[in-house]
């Protein structure tokens, strides 16, 4: 009985080896499904000027996106001027806030 339930087991397991060994492989040895074909009349030259322009050109930004840029044309001495007359005159609060 020993012999007989080592004999079914080495049969079996060296079935599915075989099986998955001819599953591994049944495709062509090659690889050639995965091969790109590409067919184009452009020249390298070409495709690198574009490339060089859609560097030089491209936006972060996502399209469509909401982001909206503002260039602002304040003096920076004037701006400052204006806080600390906002300060003193009470219309912005200073220093530190104590709820107690």
């Amino acid at each position: 009985m020993n012999k007989t339930a080592r004999f079914l087991s080495v049969a079996a397991v060296a079935a599915f080896a075989a099986f998955a060994a001819f599953g591994a492989h049944a495709d062509e040895a090659d690889g050639s499904q995965f091969a790109l074909k590409f067919d184009t009349n452009r020249t390298r030259a070409e495709v690198a000027a574009e490339a060089v322009v859609e560097a030089r050109t491209h936006n972060m930004e996502p399209a469509g996106s909401r982001v909206v840029t503002y260039q602002s044309t304040a003096d920076r001495a004037a701006v400052r001027a204006q806080a600390a007359e906002a300060v003193r005159t009470g219309q912005i609060p200073s220093g530190e806030f104590s709820a107690m």
